[in-house]
């Protein structure tokens, strides 16, 4: 266990923020799980800006790597497209 103040005040901050990033990068995952599994074109496509907006904000708080992002992003728009 820490044993000054301020690394006890630093573990409480990181287990925060993990639950939180947890929280969002899980969302997203699912959010994609959902869209992969959608037939429909039209709800596909009202879908998949939603998504790639939540993969984008994930890459930018660091959660995901940006290429990672970027790669799910083009997979899931070529499956879109392919619904089409």
């Amino acid at each position: 266990m820490a044993n000054h103040k301020s690394a006890i005040k630093r573990i409480r901050q990181m287990h925060k923020k993990s639950v939180h990033n947890k929280y969002y990068h899980k969302t997203t995952r699912n959010a994609i799980r959902s869209l992969r599994v959608m037939t429909d074109a039209a709800a596909a496509a009202v879908q998949l800006p939603l998504v790639s907006s939540a993969l984008d904000k994930l890459a930018k708080r660091n959660i995901i790597h940006k290429n990672k992002a970027s790669n799910l992003k083009s997979s899931l728009t070529k499956y879109v497209n392919s619904l089409k």
